[in-house]
C-alpha cells in the first residue's frame, strides 16, 4: 500500500510541474498582455512627450508675438519718462519696466504716476507677497531649487490729443511651472482731464451684453476661419464682466485682453480680440468729451 500511496503522490508532483508553465497558454498570454502593455505605455508616454513639445513651443511663439507688439512709445517719448526696476536675489527676479507721465507738460498727471507706482507697479508689495509665499512651504530646500519671477512690460498707444492707452502684460513664472502665464490690465487715461477712463465711459448704459455679442462674433469667426483660434471659445457674460474695462484703443479698433485660459488655452488662439470701432457706433456714447465720437 505504502509504494502505490507513494507512486500516486510523485505522479501528482510531475502534473503540477507540466501544468505550470504552458498547458492552456496562460502564462504566455500573461507575457503578450505585459509586452503590449508595456509598448502601449511607451508609445503613449512618447505621443504625450511630442505634444507637451509642441505646446510649449506654441506658448512660446505666442508670447514672442506679443513683446513684438509695435506701439507709439517713439511718438510719445515727450509725453512718457519710462521708468525701470529690477531686482535679482537668492529666491526672486523682478523685472519691471512701466511708464510714468511727464509732470512738466501737466501738472495733473500726478494722477496718473501716483496711481502707477503707489498701487499698479508697487514693488514693496511684490516682493513681501514673494516673500510671503516662500515661507508658507515648510520645505525650503526643495523650495530653494526654483527662483520665481516677476516681470511687468507695457505697449502704448495715442488715440488722439486727448486719450492715451495702456496695455501692461505681466509674466509671472512661479516655481516648478514649465512656463511663465500671462495677465493683462489696460488703462486709458484722458490727458486733457487727468482721469482715468473705463467702460462705461465710452458705451452706453447696460450695453455689457450687447458687446459680450460682439466679442463673441469675432471670437467665432476667428475659430471658422482658422486663424490661430482653435480649441478657443465664446466668453461668458460673467467673465466679461470682470474683463470690460480691459481694453485699449487706437484710431481703428477696440481691442479686449484676456488673461490665459479665459477665452483661449495657453498654448493657441490669441490673448486678444480686436473689433473695429464702426462694429460699435451703436453702442458709444454720444458725448463730446468721448474720444471715440467721429
Amino acid at each position: 500500500m505504502k509504494t502505490i500511496f507513494y507512486f500516486f503522490i510523485l505522479l501528482l508532483m510531475v502534473s503540477c510541474k507540466n501544468d505550470t508553465p504552458t498547458t492552456d497558454g496562460t502564462l504566455d498570454n500573461l507575457e503578450n498582455v505585459e509586452s503590449t502593455i508595456t509598448e502601449s505605455t511607451i508609445d503613449t508616454a512618447i505621443s504625450r512627450t511630442d505634444l507637451d513639445l509642441k505646446k510649449e513651443r506654441s506658448i512660446e511663439i505666442k508670447q514672442q508675438e506679443l513683446r513684438g507688439l509695435k506701439d507709439e512709445k517713439d511718438q510719445l517719448k515727450e509725453l512718457i519718462i519710462e521708468k525701470k526696476y529690477t531686482k535679482e536675489e537668492d529666491l526672486y527676479t523682478i523685472d519691471f519696466r512701466y511708464p510714468i507721465l511727464n509732470e512738466s507738460i501737466r501738472e495733473s498727471y500726478i494722477n496718473f504716476n501716483e496711481y502707477i507706482n503707489d498701487y499698479y507697479v508697487d514693488i514693496t508689495g511684490t516682493e513681501a507677497g514673494i516673500i510671503e509665499d516662500k515661507e508658507m512651504i515648510c520645505d525650503t530646500i526643495r523650495t530653494n531649487r526654483y527662483k520665481e519671477k516677476r516681470f511687468i512690460d507695457y505697449k502704448i498707444y495715442n488715440v488722439n490729443d486727448q486719450l492715451v492707452s495702456i496695455l501692461f502684460y505681466k509674466e509671472n513664472f512661479y516655481a516648478g511651472t514649465l512656463h511663465p502665464t500671462y495677465s493683462f490690465d489696460c488703462m486709458n487715461f484722458d490727458l486733457s482731464r487727468s482721469v482715468f477712463m473705463n467702460y462705461d465711459d465710452f458705451f452706453t448704459e447696460g450695453s455689457e451684453e450687447e458687446m459680450t455679442k460682439i466679442v463673441n462674433e469675432m471670437i467665432s469667426s476667428k475659430i471658422y476661419a482658422g486663424d490661430m483660434y482653435f480649441d478657443c471659445w465664446e466668453i461668458t457674460q460673467d467673465d466679461f464682466f470682470e474683463y470690460k474695462d480691459n481694453f485699449v484703443l487706437d484710431d481703428y479698433c477696440i481691442e479686449y485682453y484676456f488673461d490665459d485660459c479665459v477665452v483661449c488655452p495657453s498654448y493657441t488662439g490669441s490673448y486678444s480680440v480686436r473689433i473695429p470701432l464702426e462694429d460699435v457706433l451703436p453702442i458709444l456714447k454720444r458725448y463730446n468729451i468721448n474720444p471715440l465720437v467721429f
